[in-house]
């Protein structure tokens, strides 16, 4: 039941932000799937309180640690997928370059992601997860901010700027996202606290798509190739504003006091002498 329920939320909730600017937001079926996603989520929620053993335990979101690790992979991986989504359009469609040199173009990105990413585990094993959360943040809001001025005439160099700055901070955020999931949970719910960070990534990426490519496809008015680069502003908007939602997540959920279990284990009996009452 869980798992149906899952599947009902995501995909109406998808398909309606897909079609929302084709079928109309207020039409009787964007509507509708947005209730049925609703109604979705409100049902497992409370389906899952009730279970002795949840697809998904909902108190886990108790820990500020672990809400804000799920939170940023939702948002990190919707900043990739759209980021990648946007800019073959724009390189292929406006630029007129072909798959291969889109993809050579792209390479920058995965380039500093390579370097990055080993980095931050350092940086994590080192200080703890803000740092590199915050650079993550940084580095996602700094490429969304810089593509917001983008044009059909935008010079290579200038992309290459913003591809680099999205490459160090996407590279910054996977190893905190683990950790942060998992210094949140209690030590026999880490595996569960790991897999629900993955799945947080996946959802991200759907919607990422969903919501950066409908919102920027449905504002193009005339040939795509002169439409398209000012129409996709608000969705690099979104990604900057995605890549502040880290940055704020980073600073406020990776402190100290944060870093507590959602429940506290249970400590070896011996350390625990019972107090005699007369």
């Amino acid at each position: 039941m869980g798992q149906l329920l899952v599947i009902v939320g995501l995909a109406t909730l998808t398909f309606g932000i897909i079609e929302g600017p084709v079928r109309g937001w207020g039409s009787a079926l964007i509507v509708g799937c947005f209730t049925a996603a609703v109604v979705a989520a409100v049902t497992l929620i409370r389906y899952e309180l009730r279970r002795a053993e949840p697809l998904l335990d909902v108190r886990f979101f108790r820990s500020p640690s672990f809400s804000g690790a799920i939170a940023s992979a939702v948002c990190g991986f919707a900043a990739l997928a759209g980021f990648l989504f946007l800019n073959a359009l724009y390189l292929q469609d406006v630029k007129d370059f072909s798959p291969l040199h889109t993809g050579l173009l792209t390479l920058p990105m995965a380039a500093m992601t390579l370097v990055s990413s080993p980095l931050a585990g350092r940086i994590v094993g080192a200080r703890g997860p803000r740092i590199p959360m915050v650079i993550a943040g940084a580095g996602t809001a700094g490429c969304g901010l810089l593509l917001t001025q983008v044009r059909a005439d935008t010079p290579i160099w200038y992309l290459v700027i913003a591809y680099v700055a999205f490459g160090i901070g996407f590279g910054m955020l996977d190893a905190p996202l683990t950790y942060s999931a998992v210094s949140g949970m209690p030590r026999s719910q880490a595996g569960v606290a790991a897999a629900v960070t993955s799945t947080g990534r996946q959802v991200g990426a759907a919607l990422g798509v969903a919501v950066l490519g409908s919102v920027s496809t449905a504002r193009v008015h005339g040939p795509f190739s002169s439409g398209f680069p000012g129409a996709s502003h608000l969705g690099w908007a979104i990604m900057a504003g995605c890549g502040l939602a880290i940055l704020t997540l980073g600073l406020l959920t990776t402190g100290v006091r944060t870093r507590h279990p959602a429940e506290p284990s249970p400590e070896p009996a011996a350390e625990q002498p019972a107090e005699r009452v007369p």
